[in-house]
Formats: C-alpha cells, sequence, structure tokens
C-alpha cells in the first residue's frame, strides 16, 4: 500500500505538479470541444491547476474542485493572479453537489480517489450537469490496477465502466493496462481513459 492516503500527501503531490505539461486527455477533450467562448468547464480534482490554467487561456469558465486546503491559493499561483472566469470549490468528492450546468468536465486521475457510494453519488451529478452538446473527459481505474482493492477508492470493469457511458456517444477509449511509474514508485496501471459526448 503506498502513502497516498497519509496526511501531506496531496498536498506534497499537487505542489509537484504545477509545471508538469497538460495531460493528454486534458488537450484531446479541449481540442473536440474547441475554443471556450466563455463556455462553463468543471475540473474535478483540479491539483496544482496545470489544466484550469489551460481551459483559462482557452475561454472557458472554470469551476476547479479540489479537497485540499490550501487549493485557491495554489490555483492562483498557477495562474498568476485572480481570474474573473475562475470559481474555486475547497471540498472533499463525497460532499460535492450542486455542479454548474457545464458543456465539459474534466477529471483527470481523480474520480478513483474516493468510495464506490461517493463515486456513484457523483457521477450522477456529473451526468446532469452536462448540457446537450457537452463532453466529459475522465480516467477510471480497472480492477486489474495494483491498488485494486483499497476500499478507499474505486475500481471498475469494462462493462461498469461502459455502463456508466449509457446514452452518451463515446469520442475516445483508450484502456492502460501495463506497468508504469506513479508518484509513489512502480505500479502496474489499468485505467480507462474516456471522452465521450452528450448528443
Amino acid at each position: 500500500m503506498s502513502n497516498r492516503h497519509a496526511p501531506g500527501h496531496w498536498a506534497e503531490y499537487n505542489a509537484g505538479q504545477t509545471r508538469r505539461d497538460i495531460r493528454e486527455q486534458c488537450h484531446r477533450v479541449m481540442e473536440l470541444a474547441g475554443p471556450g467562448n466563455g463556455r462553463t468547464a468543471i475540473d474535478l480534482g483540479c491539483g496544482g491547476g496545470r489544466e484550469t490554467r489551460a481551459l483559462l487561456e482557452e475561454g472557458w469558465r472554470v469551476t476547479a474542485v479540489d479537497s485540499e486546503p490550501g487549493t485557491e491559493a495554489r490555483l492562483l499561483r498557477t495562474i498568476g493572479g485572480r481570474h474573473a472566469g475562475l470559481t474555486v470549490r475547497v471540498s472533499g468528492f463525497e460532499n460535492v453537489t450542486d455542479l454548474p450546468a457545464a458543456d465539459l468536465v474534466y477529471a483527470g486521475y481523480s474520480l478513483p480517489f474516493q468510495r464506490r457510494e461517493s463515486f456513484d453519488r457523483l457521477w450522477t451529478e456529473i451526468r446532469s450537469a452536462l448540457r446537450p452538446g457537452g463532453r466529459l473527459a475522465v480516467d477510471i481505474f480497472g480492477v486489474n490496477d495494483t491498488w485494486a482493492g483499497d476500499p478507499a477508492m474505486t475500481f471498475l470493469s469494462a462493462p461498469e465502466v461502459r455502463a456508466l457511458l449509457d446514452g452518451l456517444e463515446i469520442e475516445h477509449w483508450y484502456e492502460e493496462d501495463a506497468p508504469g511509474m506513479a508518484y509513489t514508485g512502480p505500479k502496474h496501471w489499468h485505467v480507462f481513459h474516456v471522452i465521450a459526448f452528450v448528443p
């Protein structure tokens, strides 16, 4: 078991993420969606704020959500000061409610880090928030992942992930099932990288 549940782990992790490249999944969904033009995006588990910054720079209004107490100060450092298009919510996923109506929901490697009952409730919130024509870009951990079995996390099979996407048009689906590196060291990754569209 890694120390990802230890106090201070995510603050340390996020501090090291502020200068990395934008995740490929975020690049891909932004290309599919086109310029923000004032439309609304939600960044769930915004962490160091790299994707939040990229969305703001492309003209999106962003609601950024993360559980770490220092989230707002960290985001403001990453984006270079206050931004009229940014709303910050400091909240654990188990307490997230009333998401704004959104044209894009991005959750990069964040949704699995909650219990299944919290995951299911938040997924319902996400689906309700998505406007017609909106896009969802998520990374969901699979059952072959090294961390599978951790009761504080959620791991799904491919059929379970596809069931979550019922009624959506899948634009990108890639199943990663291979060894790699995590922040805490080597591990086996099993991740479904998915982008879906609300017809």
